[in-house]
């Protein structure tokens, strides 16, 4: 069986990480799946990853590949992490992480690549690099800050604390706990793929751009992508099916 497996349901894309005698870990092998994985998506109108077994989503990246690499090999192993979980992140469509488990290290890195992270009641969030000797390098640095503020992500960096599920609502690294948390996130996926597949692109973007882009800029970016919407066949679908009170039938267009 591949490691990363890929298949549809529907509307939605369900991508499993499968090395469950592993914790789903993340090496070479499984990271040129999910780079395969997303050349593979086609026209899915939404995406949900989760991991293979009860155990984990992803308990970290391999140490057995990695404790002997030197700096240039570190590196060069960091940037192509970060390299596929930026192309998770700048997918056009939703990205939903169904966290059954672990989600340590490049896990809850892989988690803050997604654009909306359900956990399940068993899940574990953390970066536990710094007990290693190492910092996180598949981008926890920098997600984590954007997702719980500078002086949070600190904190759970330096010391190395896990999180459990019902605090990391509460912290902001997962949306809700659901149960059972694959299920939740497929219906989640199956309501997104449901309405205007451009409107919800174009949302993704400016709600994404609003952390790095003034506020001015923002709503200008915000304005464009308003009007733009007026020149799809998606906008002319949905204004006439509330008119006409009936379900519209969106192509994407």
């Amino acid at each position: 069986m591949p490691v990363v497996q890929l298949e549809r349901r529907g509307a939605v894309a369900l991508l499993t990480l499968d090395r469950p005698e592993a914790l789903n870990a993340l090496n070479s092998e499984v990271i040129a799946g999910l780079e395969a994985a997303l050349d593979a998506l086609g026209d899915a109108r939404a995406l949900v990853l989760t991991g293979g077994g009860p155990k984990a989503f992803v308990a970290g990246a391999d140490i057995a590949e990695m404790r002997h690499l030197d700096h240039v090999g570190a590196a060069g192993f960091a940037r192509r992490g970060q390299a596929v979980f930026a192309r998770l992140e700048a997918l056009p469509i939703p990205t939903i992480a169904a966290v059954n488990g672990f989600a340590l290290g490049g896990g809850c890195e892989l988690a803050l690549a997604c654009d909306l992270v359900l956990a399940g009641p068993n899940a574990v969030f953390g970066q536990p690099e710094v007990r290693l000797g190492v910092i996180p390098g598949f981008g926890g640095t920098q997600r984590l800050v954007r997702r719980v503020g500078q002086m949070r992500a600190m904190e759970l960096i330096l010391s190395a604390r896990n999180v459990k599920a019902d605090e990391a609502v509460t912290l902001g690294l997962a949306l809700r706990v659901a149960d059972p948390v694959l299920d939740a996130a497929l219906a989640l996926g199956e309501s997104i793929a449901a309405v205007g597949p451009v409107a919800v692109r174009l949302a993704k973007q400016a709600v994404g751009a609003a952390s790095d882009v003034s506020l001015r800029e923002g709503l200008n970016f915000e304005a464009e992508a308003f009007g733009l919407c007026f020149d799809t066949l998606d906008q002319k679908e949905g204004m006439t099916a509330f008119l006409e009170k009936r379900k519209a039938r969106f192509e994407g267009r």
